[in-house]
């Protein structure tokens, strides 16, 4: 017997098997959200992934996270590959190489995940609690971590289920992340009770733990949805104009677009008073000094004799430095300008490219002008009838904005987009089904107004009333009923989310602890 051919058997060597039921996981997931948006899916998404990592070490069991992550965000995010090719004129193997960057940033969570699940159970912490704990509280570090990117909580897949997403003004978006991430691991133990090696044994208690919670969240979300709406009425009218990415910002089209918005604003107004909404940078020179467009637009709000939101980009000198700035302006109905809300929070690489010196290959997205630099500070506008706050294109998925603006007085959210960028994907459906809670969070109405679709408006119920279709020119008009802003999560915020997080912080703890002794 040849003694040095021997080899122990590789005990932490995983089965192809595993890794399908990871990435199943990360498909599933995908699904769960807009498009096709079967929002079923979550609730057991993750019970393939579950069902692999069975009593696997923590560092396989951050390989299988890892994996569904990988699946799950490149699943959601391939849009990005559109953007970056089209607009960002990178060569196709570039944009891939920073699309793969991003999505496995993305996956580390759900391996980290993982990862402290295998810890924390070590250190007696049972998965029924770290799971949907860990779940929420990493949710949360990446909603900030790094500028933020919150874009497909888990919760926003439920945005069309009504009775369930009311719990958001109390628990935020995360509520339902925890809900979805219970259910999960509840219904992982059923099956392991049914069919695995602990056949017989049920989590009797954490299942009617979650009967309880679903059962208290549906009564509690029937109840809101069948109370009264006291709010003033107040009519808005959102005009789409479907202007082409590649010449939005070409000089020579710039009578052709003001003509069309002319024309749509005209027809959306008609016959009412109503604040009518551009989208971001309908305008696309800057409005503040412009001779030539900017005192037709005046004109057109006096004719209309209703206040009219602008999307323009907008500068600040300060000595020799001049700041450009995405913005939003109110004029008034008898066409002064009543003010100007600047956009907060930028996209990176849309609006501004971090590491610039670092990254000369890579082009900023948003054409025409120079690096945009943030607003200062927040600035609600009033119409005269209505104090309103102007939430600039990504704004719409961070909800500590929007809770900012509620905060400050407004009773209604505008949210208005270029969604042009991503041609027909998912995006803009995604995109929409973010700003549904911060409608709920807050109870207050909120109307987009998007250059080539979604434009919408949804009520403080987060139901959307009614919707365009993408790349079409349209106007949409309506009533909404403007909110009290008078909610649990507008008064106290992300407390759920950060309990969990603090949670997080515990159950690391208690797994190094472990580690070391």
């Amino acid at each position: 017997m040849d003694y040095h051919k021997f080899r122990l058997p590789d005990f932490n060597a995983m089965p192809k098997r595993d890794y399908l039921l990871a990435a199943l996981t990360g498909g599933l997931l995908a699904l769960s959200f807009p498009k096709p948006g079967l929002s079923i899916l979550a609730w057991f998404a993750f019970v393939p992934l579950l069902l692999a990592l069975g009593k696997k070490n923590p560092r396989n069991a951050f390989k299988l996270g890892f994996v569904a992550g990988l699946t799950a965000y490149a699943g959601l995010l391939y849009w990005l590959n559109i953007v970056m090719i089209t607009y960002g004129k990178l060569h196709w193997s570039v944009s891939l190489v920073l699309f793969i960057l991003l999505v496995a940033y993305l996956a580390l969570y759900v391996g980290g995940i993982a990862w402290l699940m295998g810890k924390g159970e070590a250190a007696g912490v049972s998965p029924l609690l770290s799971f949907p704990v860990l779940w929420v509280g990493l949710e949360y570090i990446r909603s900030f971590f790094l500028t933020g990117f919150p874009w497909a909580s888990l919760g926003y897949s439920q945005y069309r289920t009504l009775p369930l997403i009311q719990v958001a003004d109390i628990t935020g978006v995360y509520g339902l992340s925890f809900l979805i991430a219970l259910s999960n691991i509840v219904l992982y133990r059923i099956i392991r009770g049914m069919f695995g090696t602990r056949q017989g044994v049920y989590p009797t208690k954490s299942a009617l733990a979650l009967f309880v919670l679903m059962v208290l969240a549906l009564g509690y979300g029937f109840t809101r949805l069948n109370s009264a709406d006291r709010g003033e009425p107040f009519n808005v009218a959102l005009v789409q104009g479907n202007i082409a990415q590649d010449i939005k910002w070409d000089p020579a089209f710039q009578e052709a677009t003001v003509s069309i918005y002319e024309r749509l604003s005209r027809q959306a107004a008609a016959g009412r008073r109503a604040l009518v909404v551009w989208p971001e940078s309908a305008a696309p020179f800057f409005f503040q000094n412009d001779e030539k467009y900017a005192a037709r637009i005046r004109s057109l709000a006096a004719e209309l004799n209703s206040p009219l939101v602008v999307g323009s980009p907008a500068f600040e000198r300060e000595g020799a430095t001049v700041r450009y700035l995405n913005s939003a302006f109110l004029i008034g109905p008898t066409g002064e300008v009543l003010g100007r809300s600047d956009k907060m929070h930028l996209v990176p690489f849309g609006e501004y490219v971090p590491m610039a010196r670092l990254l000369p290959f890579v082009n900023k997205l948003a054409e025409g002008i120079g690096d945009f630099s943030p607003a200062a500070a927040i600035t609600p506008l009033n119409t005269g009838k209505a104090v309103i706050g102007v939430l600039v294109c990504f704004e719409g998925i961070f909800p500590e904005l929007s809770r900012a603006y509620v905060r400050a007085g407004s009773r209604l959210l505008v949210n208005i987009s270029n969604d042009a960028w991503y041609k027909r994907s998912s995006a803009p459906y995604q995109h929409l089904s973010m700003t549904v809670f911060r409608a709920v969070e807050n109870r207050v109405p909120l109307v987009r107004a998007t250059n080539t679709g979604i434009s919408a408006i949804i009520d403080s119920r987060g139901h959307i009333r009614r919707m365009t279709p993408i790349f079409e020119e349209a106007v949409l008009t309506g009533e909404v009923r403007l909110g009290e802003g008078n909610t649990i999560y507008n008064r106290y915020g992300d407390f759920f989310a950060g309990s969990c997080l603090a949670l997080t912080g515990i159950i690391a703890v208690m797994a190094f602890r472990k580690r070391k002794r």
